[in-house]
C-alpha cells in the first residue's frame, strides 16, 4: 500500500499544474513561472540607490513593504496550511534584495503627482523579475506609479510558515499594466457619517487591489459634513453634529494619504437634486424643503432641491462648486445631476415665478444653471463628471470632455456612447453594493431594496464593459467601478459589504473581462485572508473547509482532474488520494 501510495503521489506531483496565479489579485496580464521555492532573508532590503533623488512617497511605500512581508504572516490556503511546503521550502535559495528601478530617461515624481494625472496618463505599468537562485529580485518602471503596482504585487507572493517567509513557483517574471484606465470605488459619506481612519483602511485594501480613484461622495440631502472656506454655515447647520465633520484639513489628510497609494479623489458635490440639507443654513436657495409625503417630491427623504432657475442660487452653486474644487487637486470634479425631481420645482412658487418672468422652461433654466456652474469648476481646470441623466434625459450643453457615470443599468452604456462621451461603468445592476439588503423606509414590512437582489462577486466579474457596443463605442469606456450607498452602512458593517467583493471590478478593470469565476476563486479567498491579516473586515466567501480545497465545493464538482491542477490544490488532492489507499 506505501509503494501504491508513493506512486500515485508521484503521478499527481508530476501531473499538477502549478501556478503563482493562485495568489494574485488582480491577476497580471503576463506571467511565467517555474516550480521552486525562495526564502525571504531576515536581513531583506528594497534597494533605491538608482533612483535620484526618490520621492518621499517611494520610500514610505517602500517602508510599508517591508512592514506587510513581516507583518502578513499569512499560511498559505491548503490543507495543512504552510505545512504542505516545508519539504519544497527546505531546498530553497534566500532572497536578499530587492532592486527598484526606473527606466532610462524617466521624470522622476512623487507617487502622488503620477496618481494624480490626467486618466489616460497614469503610467501604471511595471516588470517584476524574481529568480529562484537568490540572486536579487527586480522592479523596473517608468513611473513610481508603476513601482507602486509593482510592490504591492511582490507583496502578494509571500506566505509564512514557522517563522519562515517563503513564495512559490520561482523564478517568476511579471510584465503588468491595466486594461482601462479608471478603477474607482465610491463611498456615500452622507447619509452616514465615516471618521477619516474608516477612509484611511479603505483606500488600503483598494491600493492592494490597484483600484486608482476614490469618488468620494461627500454630501447630500441627508447631511453636509464638509466644511468649506467661505461656506463654513453649511457644515455648522447641515452635519450630524460637530463632531462629524471633514475639515480642510481631513480633505487635505485624505487626499494625501490616497495619492501616497496611488489612487486619485474624484469629489462628487451632487446638484441640483438631493441638497435639501442646504436649506438648514439657506432656505432661500432651497426649493420643497422637506416637503411631504416625501415621495412625491423625491425618491428618498428628505426632498429639496437648489433653486436652479434663481440667478441667485446659481451663483451661489457656482461660488460653492469652485470653493470645494480648491481643496482637491484632482482633475476631476462630480456635479451629480441625477433623480432630479420635477414635481419639487412645479410646486415650488419662487421656482415658477423665476421661470415665468424669464419666459424661460424648466429644461432651459437647467442648461443655464449647467453651463454656469460648470463652467466655475473648469476655470479651475477641472473636467466635470455627471450621472448619465444629464447626457440622456436633459437638454443640457455639455462640454465634449464631460464624463458620465453609467448607473440606471448597463444596458444605458449604449446610449451614452452614441452621444459621444467618454464614460464610466457604475451600473446599478452590476455594482452596487448596497443592494439585496432589504427595504430601509420605514412602515413598509414587506419593502426590498429598490434594486434587489444582492450583487455577488460573480455577479460584476462576469460584467462585459464592451457589451453591445462598436469598436469606436468602446473606445469611449474608461473603466468601472463599484459603489457603496450608505443607508445602512457605517463604519460597522463598512469592510463587510465592501470586501472582497469590491476587489472583482478592480480585476475586470485592470486584466481585463473573460476572467473565469471557478479559477478566479481561490485567489478571492487569498485575497481577503490577506485583507483580514492587514486588519481589514474582509467577508468569507465560503466556509475555510472549501477555501483549502478548491474546487471540491463546486456545484458541479467531480473527481479531480489531476492534469489541471493548480498549486492550491495539490495537497487536498494528496490527502484525497491518500485516503482512497
Amino acid at each position: 500500500m506505501a509503494k501504491g501510495f508513493a506512486s500515485l503521489l508521484a503521478a499527481v506531483v508530476i501531473a499538477a499544474t502549478l501556478s503563482p496565479a493562485d495568489a494574485l489579485w488582480p491577476q497580471p496580464r503576463s506571467l511565467q513561472a517555474g516550480s521552486g521555492a525562495l526564502k525571504l532573508s531576515k536581513g531583506f532590503d528594497i534597494n533605491l540607490s538608482g533612483i535620484h533623488n526618490a520621492p518621499s512617497d517611494l520610500r514610505d511605500a517602500v517602508s510599508r513593504t517591508k512592514s506587510f512581508l513581516k507583518n502578513d504572516k499569512l499560511e498559505r490556503l491548503v490543507v495543512g496550511r504552510g505545512d504542505a511546503d516545508k519539504a519544497i521550502v527546505s531546498k530553497g535559495k534566500t532572497l536578499n534584495k530587492l532592486n527598484l528601478q526606473l527606466g532610462n530617461g524617466a521624470n522622476v515624481q512623487s507617487i502622488t503627482a503620477e496618481a494624480q494625472k490626467p486618466i489616460g496618463s497614469r503610467d501604471e505599468a511595471y516588470t517584476l523579475t524574481l529568480p529562484d537562485d537568490g540572486s536579487a529580485a527586480t522592479i523596473s518602471a517608468n513611473s513610481t506609479l508603476g513601482l507602486l503596482r509593482g510592490l504591492t504585487t511582490f507583496t502578494q507572493l509571500w506566505y509564512e510558515s514557522d517563522g519562515t517567509t517563503y513564495a512559490l513557483d520561482v523564478p517568476i517574471q511579471i510584465q503588468d499594466s491595466p486594461a482601462y484606465p479608471y478603477r474607482g470605488l465610491m463611498l456615500d459619506t452622507a447619509r452616514n457619517y465615516f471618521p477619516v481612519d474608516d477612509i484611511k483602511r479603505t483606500l488600503d485594501a483598494m491600493s492592494l487591489v490597484k483600484i486608482n480613484q476614490f469618488h468620494w461622495h461627500i454630501v447630500d440631502s441627508q447631511s453636509f459634513p464638509l466644511q468649506v472656506p467661505g461656506f463654513l454655515e453649511l457644515a455648522q447647520k447641515g452635519a450630524y453634529s460637530s463632531s462629524q465633520v471633514y475639515t480642510p484639513k481631513d480633505v487635505q489628510d485624505v487626499v494625501s494619504y490616497a495619492g501616497a497609494r496611488g489612487i486619485d479623489v474624484l469629489v462628487e458635490i451632487d446638484t441640483p437634486g438631493h441638497t435639501s440639507v442646504i436649506s438648514k443654513s439657506h432656505p432661500e436657495h432651497i426649493a420643497c424643503p422637506e416637503a411631504t409625503p416625501w415621495a412625491s417630491f423625491a425618491n428618498e427623504p428628505p426632498a429639496g432641491q437648489l433653486r436652479l432657475a434663481s440667478d441667485e442660487t446659481t451663483k451661489f452653486t457656482a461660488n460653492l462648486l469652485a470653493a470645494v474644487a480648491k481643496l482637491f487637486p484632482s482633475h476631476y470634479f462630480s456635479t451629480g445631476g441625477d433623480e432630479i425631481n420635477a414635481n419639487c420645482y412645479a410646486q415650488d412658487p419662487e421656482t415658477q415665478a423665476s421661470l415665468n418672468a424669464t419666459g424661460r422652461t424648466f429644461e432651459q433654466a437647467l442648461d443655464a444653471f449647467t453651463q454656469t456652474t460648470h463652467k466655475a469648476i473648469e476655470d479651475l481646470g477641472k473636467t466635470p463628471v455627471v450621472w448619465e441623466e444629464m447626457v440622456l434625459e436633459h437638454n443640457v450643453t455639455l462640454s465634449n470632455e464631460t464624463i458620465a457615470l453609467v448607473w440606471i443599468s448597463s444596458q444605458n452604456a449604449k446610449s451614452v456612447a452614441e452621444k459621444g462621451f467618454k464614460f464610466i461603468h457604475a451600473a446599478s445592476d452590476y455594482f452596487y453594493l448596497d443592494c439585496g439588503g432589504g427595504g430601509w423606509v420605514g412602515a413598509n414590512p414587506n419593502g426590498n431594496s429598490w434594486c434587489d437582489p444582492f450583487k455577488t462577486w460573480q455577479h460584476s466579474y462576469s460584467f462585459d464593459p464592451s457589451a453591445n457596443l462598436t469598436t469606436d463605442e468602446a473606445k469611449l469606456v474608461l473603466g468601472g467601478q463599484h459603489l457603496l450607498w450608505t443607508e445602512q452602512s457605517g463604519p460597522s458593517n463598512l469592510d463587510p459589504i465592501v470586501w472582497p467583493r469590491a476587489a472583482s471590478s478592480a480585476e475586470l478593470f485592470w486584466t481585463g473581462p473573460g476572467g473565469n469565476v471557478s479559477t478566479a476563486l481561490p485567489r478571492l479567498h487569498d485575497l481577503s485572508f490577506r485583507l483580514q491579516q492587514r486588519g481589514v473586515r474582509s467577508i468569507p466567501l465560503q466556509p475555510l473547509w472549501c477555501a483549502l480545497r478548491p474546487g471540491a465545493c463546486d456545484l458541479t464538482a467531480a473527481e479531480p482532474n489531476f492534469g489541471v491542477l493548480s498549486s492550491a490544490n495539490l495537497a487536498y488532492r494528496v490527502e484525497r488520494a491518500a485516503e482512497e489507499l
